[in-house]
């Protein structure tokens, strides 16, 4: 069973050569892509110049993250896909749990190792964490981070833990299925398209691990910072998406009712913090989801849903209400 680490790239030449350089040097035995989104930057010659060891995929259009990487790997051989951001700094031995875990657990389809924060190395990062989870009305939340509170990491996690959603900003997935899945979804652009990949991979009965003893770092916001009103606007949309594509009718319909109110709090909250752009995004997001929610509608499978998906009710609430800031007191693992 081998490992293809592949890189989805878009004008990050910056990020190549200050990351590659450690990817190639702890990586021994894993081989090394670099799919690139029609970068403008030079990026394909420094790769040929510089890294000649690396594999060059070009695709023609930047399509975004999901369709990046669903054109990049139709051209990858290996057993094990690792899905790896430009802005990730691994560590010595960072693939070595991964291959024995496949092997050993054939239910598992999807891992994450431990994301630390690049810049505060001694936290975890915003993106991934520990581990992903989602609650009943389908906004997402890890071990380590619940919305902006980002834990400091003391060992507090260092275990195997089933999740709900690894982060794409380094996964591991079985290469048959990904395809069995038709790869990500493409409507999403960019941003929750792993939530969605992990729910319908659950939907088939397979499972999402956390692997604590591997871990790496994440510098994060390279692409679209968290206070982007773009990375709003995919969030709230695709996260919409996701309940109309993976949850029973008889619960998605109820629980889209309900973000239409908690939505719209959100969008009045970010009117009282004065990011106007941010309120905006919000409105954006559900107009567009209203005008595809025929097409996601269409996309729903004809598997069996998962009858246990949140891991608490409501994040908004225990968050903002209750003032949790931390995982360990809002789920006993």
């Amino acid at each position: 069973m081998n490992i293809a680490v592949v890189i989805l790239n878009w004008n990050g030449k910056a990020l190549l050569e200050e990351y590659l350089p450690i990817v190639l040097q702890y990586s021994e035995n894993a081989e090394i892509y670099v799919a690139d989104n029609a970068s403008s930057d030079g990026s394909v010659i420094l790769l040929k110049e510089k890294f000649p060891e690396v594999h060059i995929i070009q695709n023609d259009i930047n399509g975004g993250f999901a369709k990046g990487y669903n054109d990049a790997l139709k051209y990858v051989k290996a057993d094990i896909y690792c899905l790896l951001n430009s802005d990730v700094e691994v560590t010595p031995n960072w693939l070595d749990p991964i291959v024995p875990h496949f092997k050993n657990h054939k239910e598992v389809a999807i891992i994450q190792p431990k994301i630390l924060d690049l810049r505060k190395r001694d936290h975890f990062e915003y993106a991934g964490a520990a581990g992903g989870f989602i609650d009943m009305f389908g906004y997402p939340f890890c071990r380590g981070r619940i919305f902006q509170a980002i834990e400091k990491d003391h060992g507090q996690y260092d275990d195997i833990k089933e999740v709900f959603w690894a982060t794409g900003a380094c996964m591991f997935i079985r290469k048959e299925v990904f395809e069995d899945l038709q790869g990500f979804d493409e409507d999403y652009f960019a941003h929750q398209e792993e939530v969605d990949l992990c729910w319908r991979a659950q939907n088939q009965g397979l499972k999402v691990h956390y692997l604590g003893h591997s871990h790496v770092y994440h510098l994060g916001g390279s692409t679209l910072s968290n206070m982007n009103p773009k990375k709003t606007y995919l969030n709230f949309r695709n996260s919409l998406f996701s309940i109309t594509k993976n949850l029973p009718r008889r619960r998605a319909f109820p629980i889209i009712l309900a973000r239409l109110i908690l939505d719209a709090v959100a969008a009045f909250r970010f009117v009282y913090q004065f990011k106007f752009n941010h309120c905006l995004a919000v409105l954006r997001a559900h107009l567009s989801y209203y005008r595809q929610f025929r097409k996601m509608y269409k996309k729903r499978e004809k598997r069996s849903f998962l009858t246990k998906y949140y891991a608490t009710k409501s994040i908004v609430w225990s968050h903002y209400v209750d003032q949790v800031r931390n995982y360990g007191k809002l789920v006993k693992d």
